[in-house]
């Protein structure tokens, strides 16, 4: 990792951003770690630079939802920027990479010291509010087939490539549905030649014609970023 590549730390003055770096030790995502679980403290963050994270709500021992996604846009372990050690959510590897890794206590002493980290991260904790908002509509109102969509878009900005390894059991997991409104709705975008999957892997043959196929909740996430962040 010899470049930063990770969006949150690149917008950081250049002092800021090196002690920051000072503290980091760059670590392997592995597919399908489990990164920290709900209501258990966070030893780590992460900022991830290749790959990149699901953010999943757990209900009832059911196998949960998710409802965000970290890649290198962002970071796993923002609650602390409010003082909470503990995090609400599941996060499990979803795209194997590369992550900046930093403990807990040396993070939250930069920033204490860093008014420039805590700006760009309170502005990041209301990115995330609103990806995780707009998640929980778009369960409720959105047909699979966009939902699907959106999902590959999300995952192919963070995978910065037009291919990318995802199985139909580990996707009807992530959207909260059975495999076989999994198996339909990608077969219907790949009838359309929006994407091609076998034997899991996908990639993207039409990202303007996917976009067009997404529900409005991709475009709206995106612009709160731009606003916000960009």
């Amino acid at each position: 990792m010899n470049t930063v590549e990770n969006t949150l730390i690149e917008w950081l003055p250049a002092k800021d951003r090196a002690r920051l770096l000072a503290i980091c030790e760059p670590v392997e995502l592995l597919l399908s770690e489990v990164l920290c679980e709900p209501d258990k403290p966070t030893r780590h963050v992460y900022f991830p630079t290749r790959g990149f994270i699901s953010l999943v709500a757990m209900v009832d021992g059911s196998p949960g939802v998710e409802v965000g996604m970290v890649g290198r846009e962002g970071m796993l372990g923002a609650q602390l920027v409010l003082g909470v050690v503990t995090a609400p959510l599941h996060a499990l590897v979803q795209g194997s990479g590369t992550s900046w890794r930093v403990a807990t206590v040396p993070f939250k002493r930069e920033l204490a010291r860093s008014a420039a980290l805590r700006r760009v991260l309170n502005r990041y904790l209301y990115v995330l509010m609103a990806q995780q908002a707009t998640s929980a509509a778009c369960l409720r109102f959105h047909l699979i087939g966009q939902r699907l969509a959106r999902w590959l878009l999300m995952s192919q900005d963070r995978a910065q490539s037009e291919s990318f390894h995802i199985t139909h059991e580990f996707l009807a997991y992530m959207l909260g549905m059975r495999r076989v409104g999994i198996t339909a709705a990608a077969s219907a975008l790949q009838r359309d030649g929006l994407i091609e999957y076998h034997r899991g892997e996908i990639k993207v043959m039409d990202r303007s014609g996917l976009e067009a196929a997404a529900c409005s909740c991709y475009a709206s996430n995106q612009k709160t970023y731009a606003d916000l962040l960009g």
